[in-house]
């Protein structure tokens, strides 16, 4: 029997033809079923047409199905693809925007500090009913594979309180693996030029890791490379580096003092700890606005609302453009096809996944969600230990975790002192805000987001009383540090072939990153 895949939130821009690609580049795929769902009728339909136009291209019989009916779409499915953002970018804004008045300036705000925390309560309700609809209707032995932000938060309510097996997956490990392998190639060819007799090329096929930790700060604890370990030399190797050592300013002092490289991009790593984003006259010189993901405030949601705004108004010629090629060649490196490949036709695959901790990590909580190694073949899903992490790294990701925690707890059953308290702990919003100014912030997003905060809802009229009575304190009138506009689609159109780019992939940082490493490495080239 083909396997039926599920993808909720399908109507994301590029991630889920991506997803799609992936799978049916696989030969024993090729009759897989996908069922696409989404509450946005007119996106579900672009990204629809799309994918069948990609799966006819590629003459296999594969079927895509789309349905604004979620149960509809679980029915029977073996594996669930959650792709959602509860709330769409009204309400991302809304995580940005508002902190921004009690000077919290994020750069995602969707994993952790405040605009992660409001986005946790505003998905662990709908991961719970998606939970819900899995174990009713879908197959027996269905896995949930999320995608979603929060990603740990998500995970962990799915697996204790929804009843459904859940791996979150994330391809932060992967894109500092590349970081990695550059930074050695870098180091063993000195002044040595990619043309030059003698010049080593290393890819990740040549430089094994184990990365431990927590999504978004996972920490490659060993990187080997021809028989020894580069952990110590990886700091060296980011300093010198003509493109990394102006971008990754913060992962390069995180490395410098705590020993060890950490997954996440500067601008989401600058937000996750207490340092580097609370002066705003100091932020400058920890980022790069040369790319979003490199510390811009709000940067994640301009160019989300920059691509949505481009798609919708070019869709057109995408239908015109040239059809996805499913083959190995073509093949992306997100986790799902792969799991699902192993599960289903034996081939061992090695990856990093987020999964309740269970004593994998020995010394952070087993309850945690954790970042950690693990191999799959038809057995199913085996855990190496992993054992103590470096005491530094997981002092960071132990405070993390009490955040998290206090967080699930709060979304899972409506309760705002667990909110508040989870946003006290939290590392950056407690190292900007007070007490008062955090309890009155909270309280001001419980009543602009209550449309998508149903356990909040009996609490919302007590939240909008206590703000409407308090002297303001969120006062300051502010785009951010480090703000840049979003362009607007006449302007996207003076440089069309950019902007669908950027609209088309499914990790925008990844395809400019790869672009600006390559420019600064010719630049350095020509420079020696």
């Amino acid at each position: 029997m083909p396997i039926k895949v599920a993808v909720i939130g399908a109507g994301s821009i590029g991630f889920t033809r991506a997803l799609m690609k992936d799978t049916l580049s696989v030969p024993e795929f090729a009759d897989a079923v996908f069922q696409f769902h989404d509450i946005n009728a007119q996106n579900l339909d672009m990204i629809t047409q799309l994918a069948k136009r990609d799966i006819k291209a590629n003459k296999i019989p594969a079927k895509v199905l789309a349905t604004t009916n979620r149960r509809q779409a679980l029915e029977g499915a073996d594996f669930v693809l959650n792709t959602t953002r509860i709330g769409g970018l009204e309400a991302f804004q809304m995580d940005v925007d508002i902190p921004l008045k009690y000077g919290v300036d994020q750069c995602v705000g969707d994993t952790l500090c405040i605009g992660g925390i409001m986005y946790g309560q505003r998905n662990i309700p709908q991961i719970l009913a998606f939970c819900k609809d899995i174990r009713e209707v879908a197959a027996p032995d269905c896995l949930f594979l999320n995608y979603a932000n929060p990603n740990a938060m998500n995970t962990w309510a799915a697996n204790q309180y929804g009843g459904v097996p859940t791996l979150g997956l994330c391809h932060g490990v992967q894109g500092g693996h590349w970081q990695i392998c550059e930074v050695i190639q870098l180091l063993i060819n000195g002044s040595k030029k990619p043309e030059d007799k003698g010049f080593k090329r290393v890819t990740a096929k040549d430089v094994d890791i184990i990365c431990a930790g927590i999504n978004h700060q996972t920490w490659y604890v060993q990187v080997q490379y021809q028989g020894a370990d580069w952990t110590g030399r990886l700091l060296e190797g980011f300093q010198k580096h003509p493109y990394y050592s102006k971008t990754e300013k913060v992962r390069i002092d995180m490395l410098k003092r705590f020993g060890y490289y950490t997954t996440e991009s500067n601008g989401h790593v600058s937000e996750y700890v207490a340092w580097y984003r609370k002066r705003p006259a100091e932020l400058q010189q920890w980022i790069d606005l040369g790319n979003w993901i490199d510390g811009e405030t709000g940067g994640y949601l301009r160019v989300c609302t920059e691509g949505r705004n481009w798609f919708e108004t070019d869709f057109p010629n995408w239908l015109k453009g040239k059809p996805e090629v499913f083959s190995p060649e073509t093949r992306g490196h997100e986790h799902a096809s792969y799991i699902m490949e192993g599960l289903k036709t034996g081939r061992t695959y090695r990856g990093h996944f987020n999964m309740v901790n269970d004593g994998c990590i020995t010394n952070l909580p087993d309850d945690a969600i954790v970042e950690v190694p693990a191999y799959v073949d038809r057995n199913g899903i085996s855990v190496p230990q992993v054992g103590d992490l470096p005491l530094g790294c997981a002092a960071i990701c132990s405070a993390s975790i009490s955040v998290q925690r206090l967080a699930v707890e709060a979304a899972v059953h409506g309760d705002v002192d667990l909110l508040k308290q989870a946003v006290l702990m939290d590392p950056l919003t407690s190292a900007v805000c007070t007490p008062p100014e955090i309890s009155q912030m909270v309280d001001e997003m419980l009543v602009a987001q209550a449309k998508w905060l149903p356990q909040y809802k009996a609490l919302v009229p007590a939240a909008k009383a206590r703000f409407a009575a308090e002297v303001k304190l969120g006062t300051r009138s502010t785009e951010g540090a480090a703000r840049l506009h979003t362009k607007t689609v006449a302007e996207m159109k003076q440089n069309a072939e950019e902007a669908r780019k950027n609209a088309a992939a499914g990790d925008k940082a990844m395809a400019k990153r790869k672009e600006g490493t390559a420019k600064a490495l010719k630049k350095g080239a020509a420079k020696s």
